[in-house]
């Protein structure tokens, strides 16, 4: 393998810029080619990075066999065919959140991949980000005891998606990050939602979803709230994060309160909860870009054969609970049934463990196979 490693750009839309600023900047990258259908785009770009060769044509970077990696950042609907055609072509590829349009796409991705001994990677940005690295820190260390609930606001106006709802389009930020901070995935998910815009496209979501021992986590999604809200609140037995990612300092907050109650009382008159209220503190947050420190690991991954953070799997699962948000939806709000709770460690942290569902998945709640193919 040569010592840069040659990388194209499919998508220049609203995130691929970003993608393509990025990968430029990696002294261990050429980016080498951009691909985009709209010729004004590509003129663009081209006048801001002229070494950069631009396509119109996908398959041009398909047949190029200098190419070691194809980033895909087109519409969702576009992810699953371009994938496994770039995955086909021997190309490494990376692929904007969510990984494609439904859990049988993305599972036909993850053992192309596999087959074709290549890296599939799924651009969940924020696991990259060093606020959300601390958290996780935080939380592994036990500082906040154990974690009772979630909460993910994630609001602004726009920007409105076609072929996507918001769920789609803005959830899979704060699932990924649920995931990442939890290490399980949830047994039953809930979602309520209302299409006030564009009808079949809800523009406002409630989502639940359902842990083993009495956790969940809320994610509200908004194309419709005049202020732009980026914030989660991890409540644990012992203390509360609150990370609001708009924030230009002190983008994580701890606070030493919580609540307790009595072990043990005669009666319901002696029952009394006991509330403390401690300090807050800030820790210190290192400002590096995650989309920078996310391409990066791209390419580390490639040239040391090492599995991403964020890899097809992480992504099945991510599309598993929003697939599933679609069905709720339909059925206005009913609860589906993923399955077992099942821990998702990382490979570096050793492998995974399975642990029972809660009692409260009931028997009737319907089902998402492994397999199931309701589409976003």
């Amino acid at each position: 393998m040569n010592k840069l490693l040659s990388v194209g750009v499919v998508g220049c839309g609203y995130w691929g810029p970003n993608l393509v600023r990025n990968f430029r900047s990696l002294p261990d990258c050429r980016l080498k080619s951009i691909c985009d259908v709209s010729e004004d785009r590509l003129r663009h770009l081209r006048s801001l990075y002229p070494e950069v060769e631009g396509e119109t044509k996908f398959e041009t970077l398909l047949n190029d066999t200098t190419l070691n990696a194809i980033v895909i950042a087109t519409s969702v609907k576009h992810h699953f065919p371009m994938a496994k055609a770039s995955l086909l072509a021997g190309k490494h590829t990376f692929i904007e959140k969510p990984l494609a349009s439904s859990v049988a796409q993305c599972e036909e991705l993850v053992a192309l991949a596999k087959k074709q001994g290549l890296i599939l990677m799924v651009g969940h940005t924020f696991l990259y980000s060093p606020a959300v690295k601390k958290i996780k820190e935080i939380v592994d260390n036990g500082d906040i005891g154990d974690i009772r609930y979630i909460s993910a606001r994630r609001l602004n106006l726009g920007l409105f998606q076609k072929d996507i709802n918001v769920a789609w389009d803005l959830a899979p930020h704060d699932i990924s990050i649920i995931l990442y901070i939890m290490q399980e995935t949830p047994y039953s998910i809930n979602c309520r939602g209302a299409a006030h815009i564009t009808p079949g496209i809800e523009d406002v979501t409630s989502m639940s979803l359902h842990f083993s021992d009495e956790k969940s986590a809320m994610i509200q999604s908004s194309w419709l709230d005049p202020k732009k809200v980026r914030e989660m609140t991890i409540v644990g037995s012992e203390r509360m994060i609150v990370y609001d990612d708009v924030a230009p300092q002190e983008k994580i907050k701890i606070f030493d309160v919580r609540v307790e109650r009595p072990p043990h009382y005669d009666t319901f008159a002696e029952f009394h909860y006991a509330y403390h209220y401690g300090d807050m503190y800030s820790p210190y947050i290192k400002q590096d870009e995650p989309l920078k420190a996310e391409c990066q690991h791209f390419l580390d991954c490639i040239r040391n054969g090492k599995t991403p953070l964020t890899d097809g799997k992480r992504g099945l699962e991510v599309v598993k609970i929003l697939e599933a948000s679609t069905a709720s939806l339909k059925l206005k709000g009913a609860p589906i049934e993923l399955g077992s709770s099942v821990k998702t460690g990382h490979p570096e942290h050793g492998h995974p463990s399975t642990s029972s569902r809660s009692p409260l998945a009931s028997s009737h709640n319907k089902k998402i196979g492994e397999s199931s193919n309701i589409a976003g």
